[in-house]
């Protein structure tokens, strides 16, 4: 098996030209299409609607080539936009594609694999089973690869917000759970729970968006209103897959945490100079994938930020600006996907960060 990554530059977010060209070139077979990730330049809040605009666009364009209505295109491919291209991050989306050529023996490469959940009632969003739910099927998606937890390296998802019920007021006082937050912070411990980070004796609901002292070191979850189930897409390095690329994870403590970043490099073969990759170790890089957060405790190594207090700039603007141009520094690449709001997605005030690279 073989995972390639093809990447595109838009000019807007509606921009699909880039994916049209290499189709009708045979570069990319829309049928191996498993996951698109992008960023697009929205304010990444709720009313972003840069997202939808990338995804109504790629569903015109792929709709009729998978023989399918272009608003069902989700239900085939898993479409992942993060808003917001602050400082000096590059608007792109990676279209991730799975062929089967064959691979040597003893070889790890990058694998993917994508599913997803069943579908969430209301009264279950952000609490303990919609962990469980996840858990299950990232563990399906383990056996699926056949790998280990240690060779999971992202699991990217997009959480299910079901709906209210429209009897809501009848229902009573409660604490429902349908928002952004919550069904991030629940996916995320789901896949801690998956892959041995947090054991089960530790989760129950009230624990969920409060206790921070449980998170994965792997997830990067966004959510999306009105969605059922949630969509799941699982990098790891497999045995029997080509080994031209291959990623590797750390966790930033906080969002200055540029240590964090050279062991993932090492990992990769990729070996900065007087702290940056040179152009050529540069080229290799085809991914970089993070989250950020401002730190809620309103500082950062003991001193005092105010992306909270801002009323002019979001703080998810302020950290994804940050984190984003620290990683493009060490990278010497801007195309990166910082997405913010990491409940439960490393250390309070900190967050994942993986690569994907070409081995050579």
């Amino acid at each position: 098996m073989r995972s390639q990554v093809h990447r595109f530059f838009p000019t807007n977010p509606a921009d699909v030209s880039g994916l049209a060209i290499a189709i009708a070139a045979g570069e990319v077979r829309p049928q191996q299409i498993v996951a698109i990730l992008g960023k697009t330049e929205g304010n990444g809040a709720i009313n972003d609607f840069s997202r939808g605009l990338a995804i109504m666009a790629l569903g015109r364009l792929l709709g009729p080539l998978l023989d399918c209505p272009a608003e069902e295109i989700e239900d085939r491919i898993v479409l992942s936009f993060s808003g917001g291209t602050e400082g000096v991050t590059c608007p792109h989306y990676l279209v991730l594609t799975v062929d089967e050529t064959p691979a040597s023996a003893g070889e790890k490469g990058l694998a993917l694999a994508v599913g997803h959940t069943r579908s969430f009632a209301p009264e279950e969003a952000g609490r303990l089973p919609m962990i469980l739910e996840t858990a299950r099927v990232v563990r399906a998606l383990q056996a699926q690869l056949e790998v280990d937890a240690e060779d999971v390296h992202l699991v990217q998802i997009k959480g299910a917000i079901p709906p209210l019920p429209a009897d809501v007021e009848q229902r009573g006082p409660r604490e429902w759970r349908c928002d952004m937050a919550w069904s991030r912070g629940a996916s995320a411990l789901g896949v801690a729970l998956a892959l041995g980070e947090l054991s089960g004796d530790a989760l129950h609901d009230d624990m969920i968006n409060r206790d921070w002292s449980q998170y994965s070191t792997r997830a990067s979850v966004s959510a999306k209103p009105a969605l059922l189930r949630s969509e799941i897409c699982l990098f790891a390095n497999a045995p029997g897959w080509v080994a031209d690329l291959q990623i590797a994870h750390g966790v930033m403590r906080d969002i200055l945490d540029v240590g964090a970043i050279y062991p993932i490099l090492a990992e990769l073969g990729l070996e900065p100079v007087h702290g940056q990759l040179p152009s050529d170790a540069s080229a290799r890089v085809l991914g970089a994938f993070a989250k950020s957060d401002a730190d809620p405790r309103g500082v950062v190594r003991g001193r005092r930020h105010t992306m909270w207090t801002d009323g002019d700039i979001s703080d998810m603007r302020h950290s994804r600006s940050v984190v984003s141009s620290l990683l493009a520094g060490v990278l010497g690449e801007s195309a990166i996907y910082v997405s913010t709001r990491a409940e439960h997605q490393g250390p309070l005030g900190g967050g994942p960060v993986a690569i994907i690279a070409r081995t050579s």
